[in-house]
């Protein structure tokens, strides 16, 4: 009897901890990432799940206002990372995993890398495919109605490539069960079935798109970096988009694939590795962010040195391009490219995010820049920047902090101790 009242009182506890309430945060430092300032012993107010008000100094707290003590911490925007993969993790195994693993299966687990992803401070994510067929527009919609605990997740579903491309799922099983995928499996051979496979998206409840337009590292084809688009291809599907008012990402390894890309029109390109000068002033031109992910890169690169961990056809791209892409970063951004953070979490294990700060310090970005491009540059690149990116009255309360200061020391962002989304606290 006295185990089922304790349990049910832990239950109660644990459930109103997870709703909003009312807060009064004493900041010891917070991070204005418009004006990229640091501003010292601040009071956040917080009611429900938005941001009433930044005060000077340490308010009183008023009626039902509990107070939370971060007179230590830096406090800064709920962090973004536009490239990730809930879905899956890729390991020695995970090739012929999807052969022993239903969706059911990749659902489950899907819910622990997003626990971990929210922990690591992380409030909202892109996610750029499918690993398992609809596991992570299902996981947005448990997230959202508070089944589990994840980020805000802003769902690609599956990737849309060409025959033989990078997202084909298809690659690289035995002739019999390679079959024919066609747009409703995210495979399109020219405009009017690229025009079919954002439609389906759309219909399956995808938020934003995801393109192949260039080979990959970690598919089962022979070519990390061709092109693999028409530019008529490509122009259908971004028009399409536009329809449906989506927010377009393309993976892309090689210069002319990208080039394309950037020319139909889309928002942003994902890893980048050999972005020439040319792609880059074309990027300036149109808008396009660009999305690093230098620290898959660092790991594919690290992993291709292990003999075995990934098939031999993976092996050569992985050791080729994965120690690029860090410079080429340090490149774009000196050449003035927007730049808005992103990881691609899955290729390496999730919750690890934090790392992509100091990789990107590493290569010439400011520390306090690095944040910003987690925050506000990322909220501006998925359309959110009115209600996200930054500490504003008004805005939701999605709030992460670190001990220490973070502009000084930026490996402190993978060891973020306080979490709040939507004005919920679910980690201090």
């Amino acid at each position: 009897m006295i185990k089922k009242i304790c349990l049910a009182i832990c239950f109660i506890t644990l459930s109103a901890s997870l709703h909003a309430q009312d807060y009064l945060l004493h900041v010891g430092k917070m991070i204005d990432v418009e004006k990229l300032k640091v501003l010292e012993n601040r009071t956040i107010r917080v009611s429900g799940n938005k941001i009433v008000s930044i005060e000077k100094g340490y308010s009183k707290a008023i009626g039902t206002e509990t107070i939370v003590d971060l007179t230590n911490k830096t406090v800064m925007p709920g962090l973004m990372d536009v490239h990730v993969h809930l879905s899956g993790e890729v390991n020695k195994a995970s090739y012929s995993e999807r052969f022993f693993m239903s969706n059911t299966d990749a659902a489950l687990r899907s819910t622990v890398f997003a626990k971990q992803t929210l922990d690591a401070g992380f409030t909202t994510v892109r996610d750029l495919g499918d690993l398992a067929p609809g596991v992570v527009v299902s996981l947005r919609k448990a997230i959202d109605k508070g089944y589990i605990q994840g980020p805000r997740i802003f769902a690609a579903g599956k990737s849309i490539a060409t025959t033989g491309g990078h997202a084909d799922p298809t690659n690289g099983v035995r002739p019999d069960m390679m079959l024919d995928p066609g747009p409703k499996q995210g495979v399109i051979n020219g405009p009017i079935e690229a025009i079919k496979a954002v439609r389906q998206r759309y219909k399956e409840g995808s938020d934003v798109i995801k393109l192949t337009v260039t080979g990959g590292v970690l598919s089962l084809a022979k070519s990390g970096s061709n092109p693999q688009f028409t530019q008529e291809e490509l122009d259908a599907v971004v028009k399409a988009a536009k329809d449906y008012d989506f927010v377009v990402a393309v993976h892309a390894h090689g210069a002319e694939g990208m080039k394309r890309a950037v020319l139909a029109g889309v928002d942003s390109v994902e890893h980048g590795t050999y972005m020439d000068d040319e792609v880059m002033r074309l990027m300036k031109k149109k808008g396009t962010y660009y999305v690093p992910t230098i620290t898959a890169g660092k790991w594919v690169a690290e992993k291709a040195a292990i003999e075995g961990y990934y098939p031999a056809i993976v092996q050569p791209k992985a050791a080729a391009i994965g120690p690029v892409i860090q410079s080429t970063f340090g490149k774009a951004y000196k050449k003035g490219v927007k730049i808005a953070f992103g990881t691609d979490a899955a290729v390496f294990p999730h919750g690890l995010n934090g790392r992509e700060f100091k990789y990107m310090e590493e290569a010439g970005m400011p520390a306090i820049e690095t944040i910003q491009s987690a925050t506000l540059n990322t909220a501006k690149l998925l359309r959110i920047d009115d209600e996200l990116g930054s500490i504003k009255a008004g805005y939701l309360a999605d709030l992460v902090a670190v001990d220490g200061d973070p502009t000084k020391d930026l490996k402190l962002m993978e060891q973020v101790s306080f979490v709040m989304k939507d004005g919920v606290i679910y980690k201090q």
